[in-house]
């Protein structure tokens, strides 16, 4: 099993550049890639004002910030990721995106580097057919959670073929950057999401309902259940065009319970994203 010293993110998103962080922070030589230098470049640069945060929370050293970037490289080509370790994949939620980035990774790189996909929903054993035969055993999930840079969960799902090696490989690895891997089964939406998203539709229905506001539900959640962030507030930072996707994978998996509800639809279809358009369930302002 090759070593974890030198690491590929594909993907410079919030979620991408994040999981690039907590192995930069670790340590770790990381090289992120995304379509062009410019955005690679921007995702590290985001991640500045991430540190600074950090930083005033007493959590992060200002003297450390420096050279944790500087272990961050940006770039747009598949061949820099040849000798790497191990890659993760963050690009969006799309069957055919994600299953052309690992056919373009099986092409570059070494025999024993793990690749490892950070899909919310989609089952890894239909991903994993995107990669050589001889790869298969070395392919997983590990499914962060937003935003990376604290949350200490990551769902490790072997797939069908996935090798018992690999599977301990990552979850050690996991440990290494400050995480809490759970193993997952093998199943669209895996745990979390499934049981996240049956509590979003609830809310959007008892929205629609006129029950309550997305301001009383989210102070509901906190207060009568001890949830750190209301639903409302955690949809507008994942994203609602990313929470409809989801949504739609499981309604395919799983039937009625988990079709999405109109009113979400209507919150896409008007560009009310959440936190990325400065306007969801919310308006902010930057």
């Amino acid at each position: 099993m090759g070593e974890t010293n030198k690491v590929g993110i594909i993907g410079a998103g919030m979620m991408g550049a994040e999981i690039a962080l907590c192995f930069a922070m670790t340590g770790h030589e990381v090289y992120m890639k995304d379509t062009t230098l410019e955005l690679a470049q921007k995702g590290k640069d985001r991640l500045g004002g991430v540190l600074d945060k950090a930083i005033k929370k007493g959590k992060f050293q200002a003297e450390d910030k420096a050279a944790t970037l500087s272990r961050i490289t940006p770039m747009e080509q598949y061949e820099a990721l040849k000798d790497v370790g191990l890659v993760v994949e963050a690009v969006f939620e799309n069957l055919e995106a994600k299953k052309e980035v690992f056919a373009q990774l099986d092409n570059v790189c070494k025999t024993d580097c793990i690749f490892a996909t950070n899909t919310s929903s989609i089952p890894i054993t239909l991903l994993a057919t995107s990669v050589k035969k001889e790869r298969i055993g070395r392919f997983l999930g590990t499914h962060f959670f937003s935003p990376a840079y604290v949350m200490k969960l990551v769902e490790v799902i072997p797939g069908l073929e996935t090798e018992d090696e690999t599977v301990t490989f990552i979850m050690d690895c996991c440990r290494k950057i400050g995480k809490t891997p759970i193993r997952i089964k093998d199943v669209t939406g895996f745990a979390v999401n499934r049981i996240l998203h049956a509590m979003w539709i609830e809310t959007n229905r008892l929205l629609e309902e006129g029950v309550a506001s997305p301001e009383d539900i989210d102070t509901a959640c906190k207060l009568g259940l001890g949830h750190p962030i209301g639903p409302y507030a955690l949809m507008d930072l994942t994203s609602n065009d990313l929470n409809l996707k989801v949504q739609q994978i499981l309604y395919e998996a799983y039937g009625e319970r988990f079709r999405p509800r109109p009113i979400l639809k209507q919150k896409v279809n008007a560009n009310h994203l959440g936190r990325k358009t400065d306007r969801g369930w919310y308006e902010y302002r930057k």
